[in-house]
C-alpha cells in the first residue's frame, strides 16, 4: 500500500475532480450508491465541460465498482477515482485496507485524500488502551497521534444489598459471579482486538487503568492472553472516566511510559506553544513567509501543521524537510487541531531562539 499511496499523492488537478471515498464496515452499499447518484446529478450543474465530464466519470466509475458488492468487508472499503489533466490518464482504485476504516468520508477535490490511510502504513508502533471497572470497560488503541475507541462495554453487576444470613451469602456469590463473567467477557474482547496487532509485530505495550480495584484484579488474573499480559505497562493508571475521554486521560497520565510517542509529543508541543503565546516571548512563529524565513535562519525547532491538504502548508512541509525541522501533522483526532487551523491558518512553529 505504500507504493499506491506514493502514487496517489503525486496526482493533482486544477479543479475538484479527484474522488476519495471511505466506507466503514456496516454501511449499506446501496446507501453509498444512492449518495453517489445524487452527486452525479448535482455535478451536471458544473459550468466547465472538462471539469463536469471528469467529475461525472469519477462518480459513475465508482458506482460501477460498488454495484456488484453485496456487503462492505470487515475492514471497510476505500475508493480513489479520477483523471490526471496533464496526461488525460484515468484510474480508479478500490480496496479494503489492512486496518478498519473508522469514518464515512466522500469528497471530490484537487488531490486524493490519503491522510486516513497513512497511519496504517507509517505507524509501526501501536499501544493498546484498556479501561476496566466492575461493570464497564473501554478498549482502544493509540496509533501515532490518533486515539481510536474500538469498543465500549457495559455489564450488569449489582451493588450493595440489605439482605442478611444465607440470602446475603447467596446474593454475594451471584454478584461475584456476574463480576467475574464481565471481566472474562472483557478479556475475550481484548484478545480479539489486540492479538492480531501483536501478531503483526506492531503492539509495543498496553496501558491498563480504571477508577477502582477492578483494574488490579483484571491484571492479577488470567483474563487475557499471557502474551498480552506481559505487555501491560506498570504502574496501572487511576482514572475518572470511560470512553474516549478516559483514554485521553490515561495517555496523558502515562507520559513517562510513552516517552517519544507521537501523541504525547504533539500534546506537549501544543502546551509549549500556549505557554510561549501567553508569555508573549517571541518564541512562536506563524504565517507562511514568517515560518519560511525562520527556517532559513535555522531558528525553527518544530512545526505543527493541520493536515487538510492546504497547498501552502504542504510547501512549508517540503521546505521543513530541507532544513531538518521536525514536523508534526495533526488531524481532527487531536482536540486542539481546530485551534491550529483557525488561529494560525493550519501552521505554527516553536522557535529555538527569538528572532
Amino acid at each position: 500500500m505504500k507504493v499506491l499511496l506514493r502514487e496517489l499523492k503525486k496526482w493533482s488537478a486544477p479543479a475538484t475532480v479527484l474522488l476519495s471515498l471511505y466506507i466503514p464496515p456496516g454501511r449499506p452499499v446501496s446507501d453509498v450508491v444512492n449518495m453517489l447518484r445524487q452527486e452525479a446529478s448535482i455535478s451536471q450543474n458544473i459550468k466547465l465541460k472538462r471539469t463536469r465530464d471528469a467529475v461525472e466519470s469519477a462518480i459513475t466509475t465508482a458506482i460501477d465498482r460498488l454495484v456488484p458488492i453485496t456487503k462492505v468487508p470487515e475492514n471497510g472499503l476505500v475508493l480513489f477515482c479520477g483523471q490526471n489533466f496533464d496526461t488525460d490518464e484515468f484510474k480508479c482504485y478500490m480496496f479494503s485496507p489492512p486496518e478498519k476504516v473508522t469514518i464515512y468520508f466522500y469528497r471530490t477535490d484537487k488531490q486524493f485524500h490519503t491522510e486516513f490511510l497513512e497511519d496504517m502504513v507509517e505507524v509501526s508502533e501501536v499501544y493498546g488502551l484498556l479501561i476496566v471497572e466492575r461493570d464497564q470497560g473501554t478498549i482502544g488503541v493509540l496509533r501515532g497521534s490518533r486515539i481510536e475507541v474500538l469498543e465500549e462495554m457495559e455489564g450488569y453487576v449489582p451493588g450493595k444489598h440489605m439482605m442478611g444470613g444465607q440470602s446475603q451469602r447467596r446474593i454475594d456469590r451471584i454478584i461475584e459471579e456476574l463480576y467475574h463473567e464481565f471481566l472474562k467477557s472483557f478479556g475475550e474482547k481484548v484478545n480479539s482486538y489486540l492479538l492480531p496487532i501483536l501478531e503483526s509485530g506492531r503492539l509495543k505495550g498496553i496501558l491498563l487503568g480504571g477508577p477502582g480495584y477492578a483494574k488490579k484484579e483484571f491484571y492479577d488474573s488470567d483474563y487475557i492472553d499471557y502474551r498480552l499480559k506481559k505487555l501491560i505497562l506498570l504502574p496501572l493508571v487511576d482514572l475518572g472516566y470511560q470512553g474516549e475521554v478516559g483514554l485521553r486521560e490515561m495517555v496523558m497520565k502515562s507520559k513517562d511510559l510513552l516517552r517519544n510517542q507521537k501523541y504525547v509529543e504533539v500534546e506537549d508541543l501544543i502546551e509549549e506553544l500556549k505557554f510561549h503565546l501567553a508569555k508573549d516571548d517571541g518564541l512562536v512563529v506563524y504565517g507562511k513567509d514568517e515560518i519560511s524565513k525562520a527556517m532559513q535562519m535555522g531558528a525553527v525547532d518544530s512545526l505543527l501543521i493541520f493536515d487538510d491538504g492546504n497547498v501552502e502548508n504542504e510547501k512549508i512541509m517540503q521546505e521543513a524537510e530541507r532544513y531538518g525541522t521536525k514536523v508534526y501533522l495533526v488531524g481532527e483526532e487531536i482536540p486542539e487541531a481546530e485551534w491550529v487551523r483557525k488561529t494560525f491558518n493550519g501552521a505554527v512553529g516553536k522557535l529555538r531562539f527569538k528572532i
